[in-house]
């Protein structure tokens, strides 16, 4: 049994038995064979991952993403043997949100009880948080008490503080910076992790801005000298954003010459994006789908004599090379990428961490079944309104008979939700308690303001989805987005209905782009276009249809017929996710009224979305699949 960190004493027993698994869990599907481009290696390699949110068992319904965390495990070793053997390096960056989103972290109490270990099997190099785990003190606190030391000095927090549990001290979450030489190439990084200007965090912590850190004296000294061969900026902020272009700006003004590699999250996309000659970007999607592959070819090795550092001809560079790859995160591409098999794959740390994450599953009974989905029902995969919208399916069927509080049941109620608090789609077949959470992962309860006037009311909707600019500052998430590059554009709200695709990331692949030379059947999946090209994506898909969705949709509950034009319909309850709430009230002030936070109530005695779906599913889908 091989562990990189101690674990809980019921896996250390468990594990002993099951060193002969065969990696990914047991009930995820095969995945299918499909054409692939190699990894383009170079003299400095990452594997990348973001805003994976506890999917680290895996897509068990997804072939094309089955792999789990201890796949990755073995993976990232498989691949770290071959740098080794070739002379090259290997880094493993991860740049946040880990959590929220999955049965497995959610459904424990208290919430990443298994969770924690299990990612802390993974030697990641360079790691930074998200926004997920400031949400609430205790995410925070369990980041700053229990990851940041499980990385001993490899967390980086370059603009973040926390209030120490036992001091009440604020202090940063972690180290700013690191300086570091890479083993093989004897390659001089300093590297940093930043947040972005993120503002929704629990008052235990502190999150400074990008603009002014980097003016700050130790970001300046940390920049300054001629001793560095790279910059490695790793961040859960979007890669085109000013955040980023502030950084990027700062250290220019500094090094006008030394490359510069940036990863980014949030925005849950495949993207990269071009700084400069010298600076490039990555951003590796969602959920565990995608393994992103940076690589590096063309660094100054000061550290180490030219006659002591192997370097074959296509790394003798004038300037450096960028290369990018996003890897479908299943055992089919791993086997292709390490000229393995499933006889000789997997490492007995990675299988130890795969049964770590069964018992965990089994623990918390995440394949119970509420019911049977009688269908696939898509948060951006069919336009709304649509029969197999997932926000449609809520807005026809669950909502009606579920938003009503015993106190009010008689009183018509408009209930408004944000797209964004979905977070996946429910597919045909068992709904259970893994899928309630990936539908539904969060906290958020309801709240209502009583008697608002109707024909105010009415109009929030349009406010909400318009994003009156003087007014709303909405966040990023607060709508469901579709898994694309942002430099997609959604049209107007008027186009709703219509196909979504824009030519620069979601393009149809060309047979003779396609390296598709057995003429396979394409599975669908990413079709990536970006700054690099159309040859982003390791496996060949069809495209997928993405289509817009607004920021939020109603649902009228209790309301009388004909009400649009019924003149005794003065007044309604207006419902909606606590999330919400301040662009609720703001909306309202946009409107001419003067509601506070204290005019509203809690709704439905605390119940939480994810409450309100399951119980609904296990009354209406009843029966097994």
């Amino acid at each position: 049994m091989i562990l990189r960190r101690s674990s809980p004493s019921c896996y250390i027993l468990l594990l002993s038995f099951v060193t002969c698994t065969q990696s990914a869990q047991p009930s995820a599907p095969e995945p299918v064979s499909a054409p692939l481009r190699d990894l383009p290696w170079g003299q400095l390699n990452f594997l990348h991952t973001t805003d994976t949110h506890g999917w680290h068992a895996g897509h068990l319904q997804e072939p094309s993403y089955t792999g789990d965390w201890g796949d990755y495990i073995s993976f990232a070793e498989r691949l770290r043997a071959k740098a080794d053997r070739e002379g090259v390096d290997l880094l493993l960056i991860d740049t946040g949100d880990r959590i929220e989103g999955n049965g497995l972290y959610d459904a424990s109490v208290p919430k990443g009880k298994y969770t924690r270990d299990i990612f802390s099997e993974q030697d990641i190099d360079i790691i930074c948080i998200g926004n997920h785990e400031l949400y609430h003190k205790s995410s925070s606190e369990s980041e700053y008490l229990s990851v940041v030391p499980s990385f001993k000095g490899n967390y980086l927090a370059s603009n973040l503080d926390i209030l120490d549990p036992e001091s009440g001290d604020r202090v940063p979450l972690a180290p700013r910076f690191k300086k570091f030489t890479t083993k093989n190439q004897g390659i001089r990084i300093v590297a940093f992790g930043f947040l972005f200007d993120f503002t929704g965090n629990a008052n235990n912590t502190f999150v400074e801005k990008v603009e002014k850190t980097v003016r700050q004296k130790w970001f300046l000294e940390a920049i300054h000298g001629r001793n560095v061969d790279l910059f490695l900026v790793a961040g859960h902020v979007l890669l085109d954003s000013p955040e980023y272009n502030a950084i990027f700006k700062a250290i220019r003004e500094v090094q006008w010459d030394t490359p510069i590699q940036f990863f980014g999250g949030h925005t849950h996309v495949r993207d990269y994006f071009r700084y400069d000659s010298k600076a490039y970007g990555l951003e590796s999607g969602r959920y565990m789908e995608t393994i992103g592959f940076m690589s590096i070819t063309g660094l100054s090795t000061g550290e180490k004599s030219k006659s002591h550092v192997v370097q074959p001809a296509n790394m003798l560079a004038a300037a450096p090379k960028f290369s990018r790859r996003y890897i479908d995160n299943n055992l089919y591409s791993f086997h292709h990428h390490t000229s393995l098999n499933s006889s000789t794959f997997s490492t007995p740390h990675g299988r130890n961490v795969s049964a770590m994450i069964a018992a965990a599953r089994k623990a918390l009974n995440l394949d119970h079944s509420f019911g049977c989905a009688p269908t696939d029902l898509w948060t951006n995969r069919a336009p709304f309104p649509h029969e197999n919208s997932i926000f449609t399916w809520l807005q026809k069927q669950v909502f009606p008979s579920t938003i009503s509080d015993p106190s009010r049941k008689d009183y018509p109620r408009l209930a408004i939700f944000n797209t964004g608090g979905i977070r996946f789609d429910v597919f045909k077949g068992p709904f259970t308690i893994d899928t309630t959470y990936s539908v539904s992962p969060f906290t958020s309860g309801f709240r209502s303001i009583k008697d608002v006037p109707y024909t105010t009311a009415m109009k929030l909707i349009t406010i909400l989805n318009h994003e009156v600019p003087q007014l709303l500052d909405l966040p990023y998430d607060l709508a469901a987005r579709a898994p694309e590059s942002d430099e997609v554009h959604f049209a107007a709200a008027d186009t709703a209905h219509k196909f979504v695709q824009h030519a620069v990331n979601q393009a149809p692949l060309s047979p003779s782009s396609s390296n598709n030379q057995h003429k396979q059947p394409l599975t669908p999946g990413y079709t990536t276009t970006d700054v690099g090209g159309s040859d982003g994506d390791d496996t060949i898909h069809s495209p997928i249809r993405f289509y817009h969705v607004p920021n939020v949709f109603e649902t009228r509950v209790g309301f009388p017929s004909h009400s649009s034009g019924d003149p005794e319909l003065k007044t309604v309850d207006l419902v909606y996710v606590d999330f919400i709430q301040r662009y609720v009230l703001l909306a309202l002030e946009f409107l001419g009224t003067d509601y506070k936070e204290g005019d509203t109530d809690v709704y439905m005695d605390g119940t939480t979305m994810t409450e309100v779906i399951s119980r609904w599913v296990e009354e209406n889908w009843k029966g097994d699949c």
